[in-house]
């Protein structure tokens, strides 16, 4: 799916773009399907295991941050991740043996949908190696003022800034650390149905939706099957239950075959602790740990 010159862009800069990585026909589903959920969220008044509301959400006008596991809620968005082109570059990326951390589709109601401070994913969830990454699907055209991602290429090389404040982790960068290089910043754009990646250690965040359309990117964080999670072991899985851990892990397979012996690499390591006070997702991270925002 990859070519050469786009994989060593990859590992060179720590994101890409992938222009119309779906069919018309996966993007008009994915496009149906999630205008379906976003109308059954006019029943709801608070967030909820299915949606986080953003402010002035309403029955007659629904305001969504974000739709929570959309894999769990509608097999399209499982199916799009392993059966299509997008599985493709997974594979061309981390290789054949892959796993599913998490997934969301983050909605930017238009007219001030929410911001994502700058951070570096894998402050949230580091693990045994960083060959982790993030998808991005367009799901409509995203423009510079719809709250598009921003991103600090070559980023993912350097060191994991702090995303503490005030003691506890708050998900977010303090915009004003020397170390992060603003006049770097790269904005990427696209229409609907291309993809963006960007590393697990790559600086980015996105700016408030100002435009009068929304800005719905379905994400998906994946994993290489042999990088395990340093935060949650035996004792998450104790009490989890090993059986329904080892069902929820095949479930997350997204190709290849599960990996029981983590590859350990030399990658620097900050545990997310304390949590904020409110860590349900990371707008209530970054809300309620105390982040200092580049968007105000």
């Amino acid at each position: 799916m990859l070519s050469r010159e786009q994989q060593d862009f990859y590992a060179e800069n720590g994101y890409l773009k992938v222009e119309q990585v779906v069919t018309p026909e996966e993007l008009a589903e994915l496009q149906a399907v999630t205008d379906g959920l976003i109308d059954a969220s006019r029943a709801i008044t608070e967030s909820d295991e299915r949606f986080d509301l953003d402010t002035g959400h309403c029955a007659d006008t629904p305001r969504l941050t974000r739709i929570k596991l959309p894999h769990k809620q509608h097999p399209v968005y499982d199916r799009i991740l392993k059966h299509s082109k997008v599985t493709e570059v997974l594979n061309d990326l981390l290789g054949p043996d892959t796993v599913l951390n998490t997934a969301k589709l983050n909605c930017k109601a238009p007219g001030g949908g929410a911001a994502v401070e700058w951070h570096q994913d894998w402050a949230f969830y580091p693990a045994t190696n960083d060959s982790l990454l993030a998808f991005g699907l367009m799901l409509e055209d995203v423009t510079e003022d719809n709250g598009p991602l921003l991103v600090i290429p070559g980023s993912h090389k350097g060191p994991v800034l702090s995303h503490h404040a005030g003691g506890v982790f708050c998900g977010a960068i303090d915009p004003d650390d020397p170390l992060f290089e603003k006049d770097r910043i790269v904005t990427l754009t696209g229409k609907a149905g291309d993809m963006t990646v960007h590393h697990v250690r790559l600086l980015h965040g996105s700016a408030p939706n100002v435009s009068d359309r929304a800005r719905k990117i379905l994400f998906y964080e994946c994993a290489s099957a042999d990088a395990w999670p340093l935060l949650g072991g035996s004792s998450y899985i104790h009490s989890l239950g090993q059986r329904k851990f080892w069902e929820d892990f095949q479930d997350r397979m997204i190709t290849g075959a599960p990996v029981f012996t983590p590859r350990l690499a030399d990658v620097p390591v900050t545990l997310p602790l304390p949590p904020a006070p409110d860590n349900t997702s990371i707008f209530k991270t970054q809300m309620s740990g105390g982040a200092k925002s580049a968007f105000a």
